[in-house]
């Protein structure tokens, strides 16, 4: 076969795909986590159900599908504000700052619970602990804890972020997250 029709193929089943994904979005915003069927995704995307089968088994995979590339989308943007330079200590709290802005505005408690599997959770740890040992290099944070410990620390910290009631609640701890990172006097 020629390339050309081999990258259009793929071209069209990514297409296809982000379809799937997107339908579900819109399923479970309209219906709710529980309520969305392989039916109702299918018609959603505009495609038929045998269709939508060859691409997932159930409901739950597309869901799980749909929170990776959310996952993976936050990471690149995370990547990228680390690529864009500064001392790490900034680039620290802008990590940060903007992980706990994206907890605030994107989370639903039901769909993190079930969709916060270990794959995510190991993507993000060694994202964030890449960040904290530069910091802990530059001399911006403690040294006296492993990258691995201070990670899990800010991740858990916050998640917080999905319960706070405004953006301003939210910069008070990323500010408290940060300042317990700070290194002893």
């Amino acid at each position: 076969m020629p390339k050309l029709w081999n990258e259009t193929i793929e071209a069209h089943r990514g297409a296809v795909r982000e379809a799937i994904l997107d339908a579900a979005a819109v399923l479970v915003s309209e219906l709710g986590l529980l309520s969305v069927s392989m039916s109702q995704v299918a018609q959603e995307a505009g495609i038929g159900r045998a269709t939508l089968y060859k691409y997932f088994p159930n409901v739950e995979a597309i869901l799980l599908a749909r929170h990776d590339r959310q996952v993976a989308g936050h990471l690149e943007h995370l990547a990228a504000v680390t690529e864009a330079g500064g001392d790490a200590g900034h680039q620290l709290e802008a990590v940060l700052h903007i992980h706990a802005v994206m907890t605030y505005e994107h989370h639903d408690s039901a769909m993190a619970a079930i969709m916060h599997h270990d794959g995510v959770r190991q993507r993000q740890d060694i994202f964030i602990q890449d960040v904290l040992r530069r910091a802990a290099e530059s001399g911006a944070i403690r040294e006296d804890m492993a990258p691995e410990e201070l990670a899990s620390y800010c991740l858990h910290a916050l998640t917080a972020a999905a319960e706070s009631p405004s953006r301003a609640a939210v910069n008070r701890l990323v500010q408290l997250t940060l300042d317990s990172l700070r290194p002893r006097s």
